[in-house]
């Protein structure tokens, strides 16, 4: 990033800071990815909030982008072990944060499992999470009852430039790998699992290119749509996996099950849009398969009589090449800094919820003074 740029996003960021600072600042845990960009974000959460512990994800960690936060705030290790044993959770949000009032901004769902535990048992208060995916948004709302709010800024109209430019970022890395390899797209039939804005955006932009484009989705509703749209959609999903040279999963809820590999095309591309433990059953595989690198960020996997290749160990195949959105990325950002102010407010049901309309307008604008071309 140019001196230029970053002077202008670190002005934008204060400026966001200055419009949704709370009359009093909670204490806060970030759940993030520290991309090459994100501290200037991260900045952001530590003026509005006491920023108690940054959380990187695991798989989307630049080094620099690491010591630059750590330089100013704790940075820990994050892991859904930590937040799926409640003992484990309260202990480790004691040590950071006791006695206080606490926003957790979480990607994922990770602190769902233990939110009851959370709320119940920790000396200060939680005053309740900020989500910002879809998968993470299903983990809330499947809940029977909820013991604090939940804003999600999954489904935000803001989000959706970021989705849109996510599903392009993954068929770029995608080709890339490929051609990496001397193979391409195309004469390669595609099967997307998965047909929410990821997944669409993906379907679009492969069939843009001239990929013939299978989609399924559990939804019919979704199939439905799809079908509406031009594509091809799988009535048996085992059928279609055969048939696939490529396959793109784009679920965040387990598109491939251990069973499910060996039905894969001789040859098969698998790549998927999140983590590998959200999408990907590959600890289910059946016995027999070995595994060795054909290139970098390329798995083969191998057994008598079949093989297949996995893109970046079943990571988010787009975090190779960064995984960059652009400046669309600090809409979403920025909605989620509203979502502190929201919940420190303290008056809001305990539900999943949005962040107002007037908080968006007023995010767009302020978005718009500082990066429209």
């Amino acid at each position: 990033m140019e001196a230029s740029e970053r002077a202008r996003l670190e002005t934008y960021w204060r400026k966001i800071a200055e419009l949704f600072t709370p009359a009093e600042r909670p204490s806060s845990l970030l759940v993030t990815h520290l991309l090459p960009e994100r501290p200037a974000f991260v900045r952001a959460v530590g003026a509005v909030s006491e920023l108690r512990a940054v959380l990187p994800k695991p798989k989307s960690v630049t080094a620099v982008a690491r010591r630059e936060v750590e330089s100013s705030f704790a940075v820990d290790e994050l892991s859904r072990e930590l937040f799926n044993d409640p003992d484990r959770a309260v202990t480790y949000l004691e040590t950071r944060a006791a006695g206080e009032p606490v926003v957790l901004l979480d990607v994922g769902g990770y602190f769902a499992p233990v939110l009851d535990a959370l709320c119940d048992r920790f000396t200060g208060r939680i005053l309740g999470v900020v989500e910002d995916t879809e998968n993470g948004h299903k983990r809330y709302a499947e809940r029977e009852k909820l013991p604090c709010p939940v804003l999600s800024v999954a489904r935000s109209p803001l989000k959706d430039p970021e989705d849109f430019l996510v599903g392009q970022s993954v068929v770029f890395s995608t080709e890339a790998l490929l051609r990496g390899r001397g193979d391409i797209l195309h004469g390669r039939p595609a099967l997307v699992i998965g047909f929410g804005k990821l997944g669409s955006s993906i379907a679009r932009l492969l069939h843009a290119k001239g990929v013939h484009v299978t989609v399924y989705d559990i939804d019919p509703v979704r199939r439905a749509q799809a079908l509406s749209q031009g594509f091809a959609v799988a009535r048996n999903r085992e059928a279609s996996l055969s048939m696939a040279g490529l396959v793109l999963c784009a679920t965040g809820s387990m598109a491939l099950r251990g069973e499910d590999f060996p039905q894969l095309k001789n040859g098969a591309y698998v790549a998927t849009v999140t983590s590998s433990e959200d999408e990907l059953e590959l600890a289910g595989l059946p016995d027999g398969y070995t595994r060795s690198t054909a290139q970098e960020h390329v798995t083969r996997f191998e057994t008598t009589g079949h093989y297949f290749y996995l893109l970046n160990g079943g990571e988010a195949v787009n975090f190779i090449h960064g995984a960059s959105v652009g400046p669309f990325i600090f809409l979403v950002q920025a909605e989620i800094i509203a979502g502190v102010r929201a919940l420190a407010r303290g008056d809001l049901s305990s539900a999943v919820q949005e962040i107002s309309a007037d908080d968006r307008s007023t995010i767009a604008r302020t978005w718009l003074n500082y990066f429209i071309r």
